[in-house]
């Protein structure tokens, strides 16, 4: 078992039973995904280069990308119908709890500049979301085979019906928030 998840049964859990006052273990919260997302913009009309970008994602996630499509044309972006124009991984169970290890103890802290993460990424459901300006972050991606830097985001989805319960959630688990003023 990960190392992560024995954290959240062994001392999460009662320190959030405690401070809640929930009598079930069930009833507290906990994460259920990761989604990985990056959009592609140049690769409208170019399907080497969402498979190649799919193929580093499937790298920094542990399992394979999808490729997104588009639905509808849209030519004010001059994108047609079925055009790749994201990549795609959700990550549950044992591998969401290893990509979120890895990402709280080796990728924030090589992250240039580092003061914490945002308290306010908050979506009022419970979920969080964070941006990276870089995939060059995740060691797992090898600097000369990229052929530009690109921005992807990394949602947490958790079942805490407020944020409060999910910064907290999140607090227990090591994510290192910034300080506040």
């Amino acid at each position: 078992m990960n190392r992560l998840k024995q954290k959240y049964q062994k001392e999460v859990i009662p320190i959030l039973k405690k401070e809640w006052g929930l009598k079930n273990n069930l009833a507290v919260p906990r994460i259920e995904k990761i989604i990985i997302n990056l959009g592609i913009k140049e690769g409208a009309g170019d399907k080497g280069v969402a498979q190649k970008i799919a193929d580093y994602i499937s790298l920094i996630a542990g399992q394979k990308a999808i490729i997104t499509k588009a639905r509808q044309a849209e030519a004010a972006f001059k994108i047609r119908k079925g055009d790749p124009i994201g990549i795609m991984a959700t990550l549950r169970g044992e591998r969401m709890y290893i990509f979120l290890d890895k990402l709280v103890s080796i990728v924030l802290p090589r992250v240039r500049d580092f003061q914490g993460v945002s308290r306010t990424s908050f979506d009022g459901r419970g979920n969080y979301s964070l941006g990276f300006k870089e995939q060059i972050v995740f060691h797992e991606v090898d600097y000369d085979t990229i052929d530009q830097t690109r921005g992807l985001q990394i949602t947490i989805v958790t079942n805490a019906d407020d944020d409060q319960k999910a910064l907290r959630l999140l607090e227990l688990l090591g994510m290192p928030f910034e300080k506040k003023e």
